[in-house]
C-alpha cells in the first residue's frame, strides 16, 4: 500500500457565508454558514478521504481554537500527528457577495511558533518512510521562511516523491534544493520567481529550465480560467478549464493536488493523474463554501469530460479527452 504524509504547518479553521451584498462601513448580515477545517495540507488529506484513501497528517494548532480544529480532523480517515503550540490556530474568513458573486477572502498569518515547536515537527519527518509527502501551505511565523528547503533536504535520499504546493521565497528556496517530484505554481507565481512577466511559451521554458537543473520531475501551471498546463523534461500538456458554476473557489488548487494524488498512487500514468486533478479542481468549484470536491463529480468530469457538463445543464468551451476508467 502507498504511504503518504501531508503536512500542514499553519492550518486553520475556514468559515464560509453568504451575503445578499457586501457594503463597506454598514453592518453585513451573513447567512448559510459553512466550517470547515483548512490549510494545503489538510485539504489535500480531506480529498483522499472523500476518494477513500488516507494518509499521515502532521499538523501544527494549539489554543482553543486548535482544539476545535483537532476535534474536526479526528473525524477523517487519516492518522493524525499534532505538534501542540502556544499561539492559536488562525481561522480564515469568506463571505460570497450574493449579488455580484464576487467572493471576499480573509485569511490570517497565524500563529508564532517557537523554535522547540519547529524542531519537533522536523524530528517527526525522521520517523517514518513515505512513498509521497505533500508540503503544502503556508508557514507560521517563527519558522524560517525557507522551511519547506530543509525539509526537503532533510527527506533527500529517502526515495520519497515530494510535491511541494507554496509560494514566493519558500518555493524558490526549495528549489534551489532540488529533487521534487511535482510543484504547482500559479502562472502569477511562476512570475514572482523569475522576476518578470511570462507568456505561456516563456512559461513553460521556464519550467522545463528548473527541470533540466534537477529542481523538479513535473511542473503544473494553473493558468486560472485559461486552464492548466503539465510540463515534463520531454513535453507539456495543456488542459482547458471547466465552465462549471462557481459555488466557491476556496480550496481548488490543495484539490488539484489531492485529486492528482490520488491518481498517482492508484497508478495512473503522470498525464492522466493530472487530467484527475483538474477535474478534482473544477469539482470542487461547483462546491459551495469551504466544502471540497465529491468524488462522484470528479469521477464524472474526468471520465466524460464535457459530455458530464452537458447532462448537467452547463457547458465547456473544449472537452477534456476521456481517460481510462478508474
Amino acid at each position: 500500500m502507498t504511504s503518504i504524509l501531508c503536512v500542514a504547518l499553519n492550518p486553520s479553521i475556514d468559515i464560509a457565508n453568504e451575503a445578499s451584498r457586501i457594503v463597506p462601513t454598514k453592518k453585513v448580515r451573513t447567512r448559510n454558514q459553512r466550517q470547515n477545517i483548512g490549510g494545503g495540507g489538510v485539504n489535500v488529506a480531506r480529498v483522499l478521504a472523500e476518494m477513500g484513501d488516507t494518509c499521515d497528517l502532521l499538523v501544527m494548532a494549539g489554543g482553543a481554537t486548535g482544539e476545535v480544529f483537532l476535534d474536526a480532523v479526528k473525524k477523517l480517515p487519516v492518522n493524525l500527528h499534532t505538534v501542540r503550540i502556544a499561539g492559536s490556530t488562525r481561522i480564515a474568513f469568506m463571505v460570497k457577495d450574493m449579488e455580484t458573486g464576487e467572493e471576499f477572502r480573509f485569511v490570517p498569518e497565524g500563529p508564532v511558533v517557537s523554535p522547540a515547536e519547529c524542531e519537533e515537527a522536523r524530528r517527526f519527518l525522521d520517523t517514518g518512510a513515505w512513498d509521497y509527502v505533500v508540503l503544502s501551505g503556508s508557514v507560521p511565523r517563527g519558522m524560517p521562511k525557507d522551511e519547506y528547503a530543509s525539509m526537503v533536504r532533510q527527506l533527500a535520499g529517502r526515495n520519497c516523491r515530494i510535491i511541494l504546493d507554496t509560494s514566493g521565497p519558500a518555493l524558490k528556496a526549495a528549489l534551489d534544493v532540488g529533487g521534487l517530484f511535482l510543484i504547482k505554481p500559479s502562472l502569477d507565481e511562476l512570475e514572482g520567481i523569475v522576476g518578470r512577466s511570462l507568456s505561456l511559451e516563456e512559461a513553460i521554458k521556464v519550467c522545463q529550465e528548473f527541470i533540466a537543473r534537477g529542481s523538479v520531475q513535473y511542473v503544473a501551471v494553473s493558468l486560472a480560467r485559461e486552464g492548466a498546463v503539465l510540463v515534463s523534461a520531454q513535453d507539456h500538456l495543456k488542459l482547458p478549464s471547466f465552465q462549471v458554476k462557481v459555488g466557491s473557489t476556496v480550496g481548488a488548487g490543495d484539490s488539484f493536488v489531492g485529486g492528482m494524488l490520488w491518481a498517482l498512487i492508484h497508478d495512473y500514468p503522470v498525464r492522466e493523474a493530472f487530467r484527475v486533478g483538474v477535474a478534482a479542481g473544477a469539482a470542487t468549484v461547483m462546491s459551495e463554501g469551504t466544502d471540497l470536491c465529491r468524488r462522484e463529480d470528479v469521477l464524472m468530469l474526468y471520465q466524460h469530460g464535457e459530455d458530464a457538463l452537458d447532462s448537467a445543464g452547463l457547458t465547456s468551451p473544449r472537452s477534456v479527452q476521456k481517460g481510462r476508467q478508474p
